[in-house]
């Protein structure tokens, strides 16, 4: 059996945010590992994110090359699971 390599992901993020909150938690949620960028406190952080996703709204995070841009926490995880990078919870009945 092949294990799966861990994506590469790159979260460009503000310290204090609940957007941006909403992404951490979701890749802690999935135990996932992933650089966290400030785009408040290093303003290069800022300017790679905008010439990357093409907008200056944030989150943005970039999975194994892919930009999503301008994300919630929600649409993360969906991505995640649509890739099969993380798994889907099962709600309870």
């Amino acid at each position: 059996m092949s294990e799966t390599a861990a994506p590469t992901i790159v979260a460009y993020l503000k310290p204090v945010c609940g957007w941006s909150n909403s992404v951490r938690a979701v890749f802690q949620k999935h135990g996932l590992v992933f650089e966290d960028r400030d785009i408040i406190n290093d303003r290069s952080n800022y300017s790679e994110m905008v010439r990357k996703s093409g907008q200056p709204l944030s989150p943005c995070v970039e999975i194994n090359g892919v930009m999503l841009a301008d994300v919630a926490g929600n649409e993360v995880e969906e991505y995640l699971v649509e890739q099969g990078l993380a798994k889907a919870e099962v709600a309870a009945v």
